[in-house]
């Protein structure tokens, strides 16, 4: 009888432990969040009308933070597009970013924010791109449906959905609404031409890692240290209609990337979740892949695949991305 109740006090013990550590663990995901969001950065509000730098080109715009601006350091040596049209009749490149935590979309400090100005600016007229918070996925829902009912009668035709050239990416909780978007946006049988997740981290009630039949490509970047570290693998719901290009894992135990764009308490308990999203190397191939759907004349040179998957940028799921990238 003592034995039972002394097992019975144990199990207590460590059910009380579970529910404490599970307890701390979400106030910390809270704070971190908070913590790294909520700073009175300067916002595009402030520089112009509308959610886009004006003036100076981005990359030579020294008003930004410095460790924001090195996040694009690769990709404003690219050279300007030609080949993308951006005539009133051509179906234009729709893409969607989402940032993570409870940041603002307008928020200059994150990477996420200014890639999207980098794309108006590199893509001219062919592009149209605007950054959401994870929590205004139905604002989001509006701009697409608005950009892609091109005859403005409120109602999407089979061919305005399947003309349609819609990308979308996102860190942290911006990365688990992107499948989640995505998703919503095959309920209304509306194609999507790429996924692009970095570090996820799953909302409550999203199943970030299982990437819906109606996208046709995705990549998956991830990180494994600190407390808040990405999802290693996403899965096509649907392998026959969405190739995975890759699950890339990323290594900063040997590279210091500046976060000074995030306060301290982020910068000393949380710093590789911000690393990945900082990482120059990651948005140089994200716009590497964005360019590959920008030369695109139409949707027919998007091809079924076996999926694949790697841990590393030279395993199989590499060699797709690489194939992916060589397409005309």
């Amino acid at each position: 009888m003592a034995e039972e109740r002394l097992q019975s006090v144990r199990s207590l013990i460590r059910c009380s432990m579970r529910i404490w550590l599970k307890m701390f663990v979400a106030a910390v995901i809270c704070f971190a969040g908070w913590a790294a969001h909520s700073q009175p950065f300067p916002s595009t509000a402030q520089l112009a009308s509308e959610p886009q730098i004006r003036g100076n080109s981005l990359c030579e715009k020294t008003t930004i933070n410095l460790a924001a601006r090195k996040t694009l350091r690769l990709v404003c040596q690219r050279a300007p597009i030609a080949h993308v049209s951006s005539s009133a009749t051509s179906t234009r490149i729709i893409v969607i970013g989402f940032v993570g935590g409870f940041a603002r979309s307008d928020d200059l400090h994150h990477p996420e924010v200014l890639f999207a100005s980098y794309l108006r600016e590199h893509y001219g007229n062919g592009v149209e791109a605007k950054v959401f918070s994870n929590h205004d996925a139905k604002d989001a829902l509006s701009y697409v449906l608005q950009h892609l009912d091109s005859n403005h009668d409120v109602a999407l035709s089979n061919e305005e959905r399947n003309e349609a050239r819609i990308i979308v990416y996102g860190h942290s909780w911006g990365a688990s609404e992107t499948a989640a978007f995505a998703r919503e946006l095959g309920r209304r049988e509306i194609p999507v031409s790429l996924t692009i997740q970095l570090d996820i981290i799953a909302k409550p009630g999203q199943n970030p890692g299982v990437i819906p039949q109606n996208v046709a490509h995705a990549i998956n970047f991830y990180q494994s240290g600190g407390p808040l570290h990405g999802r290693p693998k996403v899965i096509a719901a649907n392998p026959r209609m969405t190739v995975i290009l890759g699950n890339i894992r990323m290594e900063y135990d040997r590279s210091s990337i500046d976060c000074d764009n995030y306060n301290w308490f982020v910068r000393t308990f949380n710093k590789p979740h911000h690393e990945i999203e900082n990482d120059a190397h990651v948005w140089d191939q994200i716009a590497s892949l964005i360019d590959v759907e920008a030369s695109k004349q139409d949707r027919s040179s998007n091809t079924t695949a076996v999926q694949q998957d790697s841990s590393s940028p030279t395993g199989s799921g590499e060699a797709n991305r690489q194939q992916y990238l060589m397409k005309p």
